[in-house]
C-alpha cells in the first residue's frame, strides 16, 4: 500500500495552501481533488493583507499581484439604479480607507485576484515543490486507527481504485464536506441567510465602469436587483441574484434565457451582447464546525466554516487555517513536538473562526438591512488582530486584544509586529524571517539567550534561527524601534513560532536563560 505523511483531500485554495505550507516546513504531502483541474469559476477575489503576507513568505505574492493587475483600481462599493443608469452612491472599501495603517503594520497589502487565477499559481508552485498532486480523483472512504488513516480513492476517468495510508489527513473538501459528515461533526451558527444564483458571464462593460471601477456594484432597480462583481473590469463579470425557496422559487426556475433578460435589465442595455458562462446556485450561510479535529483528521477552509462573502473573510480564513496547522503537523512528524500540539489547532483556530464568521455575518445583515446598529470589530482586527490561546502560547496575564483597533505589540498569541530591518544590505521585514522554523529575536545585550537556545536546539534537533537586532548585530533597524514594538529591553528575547505568532517573550535576561528557554520550548512544543 502506498504511504504519505499527510493526505490532503481537496485542491481549492485551502487545500493547495495546506500543501505549500507543509512543503515550506519540509513535509511532502499527497493531494487529491475530484475535479479534473483548478477552479474554472472566479469565486473568491479579495486576498487580505494577512493572506498576502503568507503568499509573500511562499514567494508567490508578486505572481498573484500580476495575475490580478486588471482589478487594481477596483476599490469601491457602487450603488446604481442600473449600471448604465443613475449612480446613487460610491463608497470606498474599508481596506482602502485603512491603507496607510496597513502599510505601517504589514509589508503586504490587499490584492484583488479572482480564484480561478490564483489557484493555477498555487498548483504550479506545489508541483514545483514536490507535492504529489492527483486531480480527477474521488475519495471513496476513510478509516483511521492508532497508526494512521487509510484512504480508498478512485480515478474518475478510468474507475481504477487505489488504497493509500497516511499519518494524517487534512479535509479541505468544501462546504458540503463528505469527510466532516462521515466523522459526525456537526455545525453551529445562524444557518442559512439567503439563497443566491451566481451568474458568471461575458460582456464588454468597460465603457460603463471606466473611471469608477468597483469591487462590488449594488443594482437597485426593483425589477432586477442584485450584486454585480468585476472579474477583470473588461468583459468578465459575476452577478448574484437572490431567489426565495420559501416562495417556491428554485434554481431551475432561472434558465439561461431568464438570466440573460435579467442581466440586460440590471445593466440597462436591452440589446447588449452577453454570453453566460455558468449559473451556480449557492447558499449564503453562517456556520462553524463544532470541532476541527477528529483523531488524525483535520478540517480546514469551507469544510470547517462557511460565512457570508461580506468582508471577503472566507477564503482568507481557510488559508490561515492551513497556515496554523501545517507547521504543527511538520513538528510532530519530525519528532520535534509532542502529539498534543495538534490539539492546539482546534484550541487556537476555532475561537478565531467563530469570531470571523460572526463579523462576516453582522456585516452581511447590516448591508442587507442598511442598519448601523451592529457592533462591528475593526476590519484590521478581524484580519490579523486576534489572539491565540493554547498550551503552545505562554500568555501574559489577562491581556485581551482590543476590537476597535488593531494592536500588535508583541503580546504572546498575537501576530509578531512588522518592523523594517536591514540584513546584509537588503531591506526586509521581521515577517520575512518567519515561515519554516522557530525564530528567537534578541536585543543587542542578549547574547546569553543565543548560547542557551543553540544548546537546546542541538539536543532536541529543533529547527530554529536566532537573530540579534542592533547597530552591530545580525539585523539593523531602519525605522521604528523593534524593542519598543515587541515590548522587550536590550537584554530581552522573543520566541516566534513558524506561523509568525509570538509564543513567548522575556523583557529582561534572567539568571539562568537556558533553564527558562528549556521550559518555554517544552511548553510550546507540548513535550
Amino acid at each position: 500500500m502506498l504511504h504519505t505523511s499527510v493526505l490532503i483531500v481537496g485542491g481549492g485554495l485551502a487545500g493547495l495552501s495546506s500543501a505549500l505550507f507543509l512543503a515550506q516546513s519540509g513535509i511532502s504531502a499527497c493531494l487529491i481533488e475530484r475535479h479534473p483541474g483548478t477552479s474554472i469559476h472566479p469565486r473568491a477575489r479579495g486576498l487580505n493583507f494577512r493572506t498576502m503576507e503568507l503568499m509573500r513568505s511562499l514567494g508567490l505574492d508578486e505572481q498573484i499581484r500580476i495575475a490580478g493587475a486588471e482589478l487594481i483600481n477596483s476599490r469601491g462599493w457602487l450603488r446604481v439604479d442600473t449600471l448604465a443608469g443613475q449612480e446613487l452612491q460610491f463608497v470606498s472599501m474599508p481596506q482602502n480607507l485603512a491603507a496607510d495603517l496597513i502599510a505601517r503594520i504589514s509589508p503586504a497589502s490587499w490584492c484583488m485576484c479572482a480564484q480561478d487565477n490564483v489557484e493555477p499559481i498555487l498548483y504550479a508552485a506545489a508541483q514545483q515543490r514536490g507535492v504529489d498532486l492527483h486531480f480527477g480523483v474521488q475519495l471513496i472512504k476513510l478509516e483511521q486507527d492508532a497508526t494512521g488513516v487509510t484512504a480508498l480513492f478512485q480515478e474518475r476517468a478510468t474507475g481504477e481504485l487505489q488504497d493509500l495510508h497516511a499519518d494524517y489527513v487534512i479535509a479541505a473538501d468544501g462546504a458540503a464536506s463528505p469527510i466532516r459528515r462521515s466523522l459526525g461533526i456537526g455545525m453551529s451558527g445562524l444557518g442559512t441567510l439567503d439563497h443566491q444564483l451566481n451568474v458568471y458571464f461575458q460582456a464588454d462593460l468597460s465603457k460603463l465602469v471606466e473611471g469608477r471601477e468597483f469591487g462590488i456594484c449594488s443594482i437597485e432597480n426593483p425589477a432586477s436587483p442584485g450584486i454585480l462583481i468585476s472579474i477583470n473590469n473588461k468583459d468578465r463579470w459575476m452577478f448574484h441574484i437572490t431567489y426565495h425557496p420559501e416562495a417556491g422559487e428554485r434554481p431551475k426556475d432561472f434558465p439561461p434565457e431568464r438570466c440573460l433578460s435579467y442581466l440586460r435589465q440590471a445593466i440597462g442595455l436591452p440589446e447588449l451582447p452577453i454570453e453566460i458562462i455558468s449559473i451556480l446556485p449557492w447558499e449564503v450561510a453562517s456556520r462553524t464546525a463544532n470541532s476541527l479535529v477528529a483523531g488524525r483528521i483535520f478540517l480546514v477552509g469551507d469544510a470547517a466554516h462557511v460565512m457570508p462573502p461580506t468582508g471577503a473573510f472566507g477564503a482568507n480564513t481557510g488559508i490561515q487555517d492551513a497556515h496554523n496547522l501545517a507547521w504543527k503537523l511538520a513538528a510532530v512528524l519530525k519528532g520535534q513536538a509532542g502529539p498534543d500540539l495538534l490539539a492546539t489547532y482546534d484550541e487556537e483556530r476555532r475561537p478565531v473562526i467563530n469570531f470571523v464568521v460572526e463579523q462576516a455575518s453582522l456585516r452581511y445583515l447590516q448591508a442587507r438591512t442598511r442598519s448601523t446598529q451592529a457592533q462591528l470589530a475593526d476590519e484590521t482586527v478581524v484580519t490579523a488582530g486576534y489572539q491565540y490561546h493554547s498550551q503552545a502560547i505562554l500568555a501574559e496575564g489577562n491581556y485581551q486584544a482590543p476590537l476597535d483597533h488593531i494592536e500588535l505589540n508583541g503580546q504572546p498569541g498575537t501576530r509578531a509586529p512588522h518592523v523594517w530591518l536591514e540584513q546584509l544590505g537588503r531591506r526586509i521585514s521581521t515577517l520575512d524571517l518567519f515561515g519554516s522554523h522557530f525564530v528567537l529575536l534578541l536585543g543587542p545585550e542578549g547574547t546569553a539567550w543565543r548560547t542557551a537556545l543553540e544548546m537546546i536546539a542541538a539536543q532536541r534537533k529543533l529547527n530554529c534561527a536566532i537573530y540579534s537586532i542592533g547597530p552591530q548585530a545580525d539585523l539593523q533597524e531602519l525605522e521604528e524601534s523593534w524593542q519598543q514594538l515587541y515590548g522587550v529591553s536590550a537584554r530581552g528575547a522573543v520566541l516566534v513560532r513558524p506561523d509568525g505568532f509570538v509564543a513567548w517573550r522575556s523583557r529582561e535576561l534572567p539568571g539562568n536563560p537556558q533553564s527558562e528557554l528549556d521550559e518555554v520550548t517544552k511548553r510550546v512544543l507540548c513535550l
